[in-house]
């Protein structure tokens, strides 16, 4: 089964300039500790309920303040859509994540894969997923794309 199978395509995409009060609604909306941030359909970035927290508010930053100021953007991890779901979980669960951006060939963002979604489609998978991300950090080897 590919990526595209299981991904949520219909995806809340974070903009760089977004006021992270509004960013944190969104993610308290749709139940989720990580947004996409995009620019024309490319992701840039990723921002995280951490981010929001170590990056904004334990700096005294403000809920006005830009998502593009404490954004993650380094290491930002991705699959496509075309990849194959087992192997996809298998990372997932290597890299510690919940969510991955999809992107297709052009690199642009058409979905996000979850670990409910590989639940919904792929026992398996989503047991591989679980499994990793469920282990204390450092003990993984593989590295992710970016």
């Amino acid at each position: 089964m590919r990526v595209s199978e299981a991904m949520t395509r219909d995806v809340r995409v974070a903009t760089p300039g977004q006021p992270i009060r509004d960013v944190a609604r969104t993610m308290a909306e749709i139940d989720a500790g990580a947004m996409p941030v995009g620019e024309n359909d490319r992701l840039i970035g990723m921002i995280t309920d951490r981010d929001i927290a170590l990056r904004a508010v334990a700096q005294g930053k403000g809920p006005d303040t830009p998502v593009r100021e404490v954004m993650s953007t380094e290491r930002v991890l991705y699959c496509y859509e075309d990849e194959d779901l087992d192997h996809v979980a298998k990372n997932m669960g290597e890299e510690q994540v919940r969510r991955l951006p999809v992107l297709n060939r052009d690199k642009r963002l058409v979905g996000i894969v979850s670990l409910g979604d590989l639940a919904q489609k792929e026992r398996k998978s989503a047991g591989k997923a679980v499994s990793g991300v469920s282990q204390p950090s450092g003990q993984h080897n593989q590295s992710p794309r970016a």
